[in-house]
């Protein structure tokens, strides 16, 4: 059963097609630009090539990026991880920054009229813990309720 798994990883099917092409380590490295090590590492399912260095590989042997990437579940998955962190990153200013903002300022206002300061110093700690964390308190809030559906 293990080897099922290891023979639909992107590394054990680059030193395939490697071998059946009688290719050395060697001449791969450098008709792709890279080391040997990186042609040993990505052989060995150590780390996944960048696209341009998949793309050459791609013209070695004969196949397209589009087989390197279906084969291997692991690099799919990594895929979709970065895309997601990409549109993270994209977004600058969410809305758990004027939330966040919103309810520091409300605090402060309320301390002003009714003269206590605890309230702004509650209300400011928790102003900037969902500045700082929203997303994070958006994805375990998501989980929670995943879970409580598959639960339920």
């Amino acid at each position: 059963m293990v080897t099922e798994v290891n023979e639909l990883r992107l590394g054990n099917q680059l030193q395939t097609l490697r071998e059946e092409q009688k290719i050395s380590p060697e001449e791969v490295a450098k008709q792709v630009g890279v080391s040997v090590q990186n042609i040993h590492k990505w052989e060995n399912n150590q780390s996944y090539p960048e696209i341009q260095h998949l793309l050459k590989l791609g013209d070695i042997y004969g196949t397209t990026i589009d087989e390197f990437i279906k084969s291997d579940a692991a690099l799919q998955n990594r895929i979709n991880i970065r895309e997601e962190e990409k549109a993270d990153d994209d977004e600058l200013l969410h809305p758990g920054f004027y939330i966040g903002i919103g309810i520091m300022f409300l605090g402060t206002f309320l301390s002003l009229i009714i003269g206590n300061l605890m309230i702004m110093m509650v209300t400011n700690i928790a102003g900037m813990l969902i500045t700082c964390f929203y997303k994070d308190i958006l994805k375990l809030l998501k989980d929670v309720k995943k879970d409580f559906y598959e639960q339920g």
